[in-house]
């Protein structure tokens, strides 16, 4: 009867130990654009995304990582916001904002737009989110459960800036750590 009991335990933890040594590596999975996000240069409106894509390895069967990048009318690039946890380890602020490829893969995963706003008005909501990112209370802590970490980043910005009119996935772990 116990043997019963340990077949699927076994059976998941063979699961988890196959899914974990892949021949994939982080090194060398895409961080290509995926084409989603307006071309800045042709694009003379104001564009806001906030991405989601499966985090990498294992976790991406249940989480995804989230991120917002914008541009403001008339810019020509675009301005990615994100929280990226390894960097801590190298006594780095883990929240990063700088000019990207608003879209790239994250580690192989395709991003999803989970919320887009263009045109009138976007700028004062990119200047709002600009400012929020820039007061997240957690620059330096990154927990990948139960937060603060990338999904914690995107909700805290999401609740400062109610006019982004976001609702984060069920599966962006960490989201609720700001409530």
């Amino acid at each position: 009867m116990k043997m019963f009991k340990l077949i699927p335990a076994l059976i998941l933890i063979g699961i988890i130990v196959t899914g974990c040594s892949t021949d994939k590596s982080w090194r060398t999975a895409s961080r290509e654009s995926a084409g989603i996000a307006p071309d800045p240069a042709a694009t003379h409106e104001a564009v806001l995304h906030v991405y989601g894509a499966d985090a990498w390895g294992w976790r991406g069967w249940f989480a995804v990582h989230t991120w917002i990048a914008a541009k403001r009318t008339g810019e020509t690039a675009y301005t990615v916001y994100d929280v990226v946890g390894w960097r801590s380890r190298y006594g780095q602020p883990v929240v990063r904002i700088v000019q990207d490829i608003p879209d790239r893969y994250w580690y192989g995963a395709k991003p999803e737009v989970l919320q887009k706003l263009r045109g009138p008005g976007v700028d004062e909501v990119i200047d709002a989110v600009d400012r929020a990112a820039r007061a997240y209370p957690w620059k330096t802590t990154y927990k990948l459960f139960p937060g603060p970490n990338s999904n914690t980043f995107t909700a805290w910005i999401a609740k400062q800036v109610p006019e982004l009119e976001l609702d984060l996935p069920f599966s962006a772990i960490g989201s609720g750590y700001v409530n």
